[in-house]
């Protein structure tokens, strides 16, 4: 059971003198109004304050089945604190929750804000959760897709964080010429949110003060925070160790393909494809008689003809011997891309 309330807390301008003054604000919220974010975040306001010592959060479905996950509330404290000593972001820090509370990003914006003392603004998650807001934020969380319909809204953003995906090397140069402070940051729900981040001028991811991480013997990333979790967390994400805070990330392991007895890495194709395709799209693969496996490219589109030197900077082997296009891209609950349902 959690009995804290940070005094300095304030959520929608609103600042509450007690526990069950903010549960009784959730439950009017409940009783008030028909919009969806806002009965989230009033659920997991009385979930956070209810008898329970554990909250509980569903996995993104990105490797298979969403599933519900048990995990305790000091755990939640935990990342918090550590996000706000990472970030630098203290007391009276002025923070948008623009994601559903729904995932473990935008419930941890909430926590955090409790935990730490924020001054929390709630707004309907879309894909321009800063359109017509001239408020100052000290930290903001986005997914990529929120971030680039944001563009032209960041000169009153000091900070933001992208997780949730992979932040492409096209909008990360259009984030290049901007004032506002951008971080892609690493983590999963098992994690409760990220354990990691690097700034999108970096190549390098560095760890929160309560990670530790190593490598197995595939090359994956093995992660252990014990505050968090009692056993190590062992991942697919394929990395290079630089030293004992810091990793680069190379790509997962069940993406890769082995194509004519070559390894190559779907993630770094696409990174030397981004600006060349308007959609979005991916690198996958199918069997192959010759091959074993082949490239493919699948893009979101309608089928159009391709430039004929779109693929000249790729390797021989990293080449598409197939292009697909599919209307609408299979994803999960929280927006991430399902490359095998998609592969006709």
């Amino acid at each position: 059971m959690i009995n804290y309330i940070h005094p300095a807390f304030k959520l929608n301008g609103l600042s509450f003198k007690s526990i069950e003054e903010l549960r009784h604000y959730a439950l009017h919220l409940q009783q008030s109004t028909t919009e969806e974010y806002l009965i989230d975040l009033a659920s997991l306001i009385l979930e956070w304050f209810n008898e329970d010592d554990y909250v509980v959060l569903t996995t993104s479905g990105t490797t298979g089945p969403p599933k519900k996950m048990q995990m305790k509330k000091s755990a939640l404290v935990a990342s918090a604190k550590a996000t706000g000593a990472f970030f630098q972001v203290g007391v009276g820090a002025h923070a948008l929750l623009c994601m559903s509370t729904k995932f473990v990003g935008g419930k941890l914006m909430l926590i955090r804000s409790i935990i730490l003392g924020w001054q929390l603004d709630v707004v309907r998650p879309s894909s321009t959760p800063l359109s017509n807001n001239s408020t100052i934020y000290d930290f903001v969380a986005m997914v990529p897709l929120q971030v680039q319909g944001s563009l032209v809204s960041f000169e009153n953003v000091k900070q933001v964080i992208i997780g949730g995906a992979k932040v492409s090397e096209s909008l990360r140069k259009k984030l290049l010429p901007l004032a506002t402070k951008f971080y892609e940051t690493y983590g999963m729900t098992e994690t409760v949110t990220h354990i990691a981040a690097k700034a999108i001028t970096e190549d390098v991811f560095h760890l929160l003060p309560h990670a530790q991480v190593s490598t197995d013997s595939r090359g994956c990333l093995v992660i252990d925070v014990p505050l968090i979790a009692k056993q190590s967390i062992v991942t697919n994400d394929l990395v290079k160790l630089l030293d004992h805070k810091t990793f680069q990330w190379l790509g997962r392991i069940d993406n890769v393909i082995n194509s004519g007895g070559v390894k190559l890495y779907p993630e770094q194709i696409e990174e030397k494809l981004t600006r060349l395709i308007p959609y979005r799209f991916f690198i996958g693969s199918k069997e192959d008689d010759s091959l074993g496996n082949k490239v493919i490219l699948v893009i979101e589109s309608e089928p159009y003809q391709l430039p004929e030197n779109i693929f000249e900077q790729l390797h021989k082997y990293e080449r598409p011997k197939e292009v697909q296009f599919v209307s609408t891209f299979v994803e999960t609950a929280s927006g991430k891309i399902k490359r095998k349902e998609n592969i006709k």
